[in-house]
């Protein structure tokens, strides 16, 4: 068999196309990547990699993508809730095939979900058709199809260890004990790696599981018991879809959008009835307590590589649009600056670490509040972090998204787009340059562009708040550059660390 050489992955900014690529690359194939917008990938090192701006809605746009590609990764589809989600994922899955037929290209390979029968999900039967209106193209498709996937920033792991955490009874429905088979992220990786060289794996479906068939409770309990949390599972029959799914929006970062699918998804029984995998690929998939103690160990140690809502597929249909900053009629701005005798480098990396955990340097509770209503009038909410110690286009942090981040020397700009729920459109933006050797600026904007007229009440009717908030921060910012300074420079802390 000839080995491919150019390889294209869609969905790369998503969970499972963003660890792809560098795994590919590892291999020593040629990467190609298929993104709606070239500067969400921007900040990942991989500037061996051709990008290609395109959407998989718009047959045009995918032409030059798919030229000359030997094989393709097609991880694209409708994550979240929305309106003829599954139309849309039809008619994209159609225009990649057609695409793809007409511009040569010898395979795709496509991520599905386990399951089979009538009483299958919405969201499972929608990635079954898709696979077969990719196959209906005439270009061989390996579809991999799988149960949860396990793995430091998944949205099944997150579900898990957000519920687990918070809840010490925890009430679920009877699905809770409907057998699944979930599968490492490191194992779902290698298939997908691995089939370029099984030329027995193209044209075929394949199953993937680990090792283990669990309930969903198993799932939890055994992620309490690795964290020493001793925790109970109360079933109650009558806990409907829509119920759980309000629960799961209030307790976790998931929002119901996300949860409502997920949920139903549980529903089915997801269980490996074909060894194709077993006899096909030469390796053993790791056990589920494996995959938790290794997604533990990576939250633990701050090296989370994607998360399932740096995909914009996670906002749902109407969220997606791209929407960059820029100068218009009617853009309102509330911006504050500060000199304080510290270095560029220390002021970008307190930037850098808001949000999550760490909080907003001010008024947190504030803040908390703030996600609570976006969380139930059917925002996003707090999400959390990728992780800590850097950030890059694309990131979600909390209820914002990273925009840009730009560096030039000592100078430095980070820019965070708002997805709270509003009558507008808003920005957060750190602007950090040198002021001489022992001084820096900091300006501190935040932008606002109202919608109608409820966009222009909303903004004055907060902007008490807002002013008590953002002079709050930059004063909270200031003092803790500076205690980073104090902290480098071995001097004795003049405050209590933030």
């Amino acid at each position: 068999m000839v080995e491919p050489k150019n390889v294209l992955v869609t969905g790369a900014t998503g969970y499972v196309g963003g660890r792809l690529v560098p795994r590919l690359r590892d291999k020593g194939y040629k990467v190609h990547c298929l993104v709606r917008n070239a500067a969400r990938i921007e900040g990942r090192g991989w500037d061996d990699v051709t990008v290609f701006e395109g959407d998989v809605l718009q047959y045009e746009s995918l032409l030059p993508a798919l030229k000359d590609m030997d094989a393709v990764y097609y991880l694209v589809h409708s994550m979240a809730e929305g309106m003829g989600f599954n139309e849309r994922d039809l008619q994209a899955a159609a225009n990649f095939g057609r695409a793809a037929r007409e511009q040569g290209v010898k395979r795709i390979i496509y991520m599905s979900g386990l399951g089979e029968g009538d009483t299958l999900s919405d969201h499972l039967k929608s990635r079954h058709a898709t696979g077969d209106k990719l196959r209906e193209s005439g270009v061989p498709v390996t579809e991999f199809r799988a149960a949860q996937i396990i793995g430091s920033g998944s949205v099944s792991f997150e579900m898990i260890r957000y519920i687990t955490e918070r809840m010490p009874v925890i009430f679920s429905p009877k699905w809770v004990r409907t057998c699944s088979q979930p599968i490492a992220v490191r194992d779902v990786l290698r298939y997908l790696v691995d089939c370029l060289q099984v030329q027995e794996s193209i044209g075929r479906i394949i199953e993937i599981g680990g090792p283990d068939i669990l309930g969903y409770d198993q799932m939890m309990l055994t992620y309490g018991r690795l964290r020493g949390l001793k925790r109970r599972i109360v079933v109650i029959p009558l806990l409907t879809p829509e119920i759980s799914a309000y629960f799961l929006n209030l307790f976790t970062p998931i929002p119901a959008n996300i949860g409502r699918p997920l949920i139903y998804g549980l529903r089915n029984e997801v269980i490996v009835k074909d060894d194709t995998a077993r006899r096909l690929f030469d390796f053993e998939p790791i056990s589920y307590e494996q995959a938790i103690e290794l997604a533990i160990e990576r939250n633990a140690e701050d090296k989370v590589e994607t998360i399932w809502s740096g995909s914009l597929a996670s906002l749902g249909e109407k969220d997606q649009a791209e929407v960059k900053l820029s100068n218009v009629e009617g853009m309102v701005s509330e911006k504050r600056q500060i000199v304080i005798q510290a270095s560029a480098s220390s002021a970008y990396r307190s930037v850098i670490s808001i949000g999550g955990h760490n909080g907003w340097l001010y008024a947190n509770p504030l803040w908390g509040l703030r996600a609570l209503l976006d969380r139930l009038f059917g925002g996003v909410g707090y999400r959390g972090r990728r992780c800590y110690l850097e950030l890059r286009v694309g990131d979600p942090v909390d209820f914002w998204r990273v925009e840009e981040i730009k560096e030039y020397k000592d100078t430095h700009l980070v820019r965070l787009r708002s997805e709270m729920k509003m009558p507008g459109k808003g920005w957060l933006q750190y602007e950090i340059g040198p002021m001489d050797e022992q001084k820096v600026l900091i300006i501190q904007t935040a932008f606002y562009e109202p919608r109608g007229l409820m966009g222009h009440l909303y903004w004055y009717a907060l902007y008490p708040v807002h002013k008590f908030i953002f002079s709050g921060m930059i004063q909270a910012l200031a003092r803790q550059v500076q205690l980073m300074e104090e902290v480098k420079r071995g001097q004795p802390v003049s405050g209590p660390l933030p």
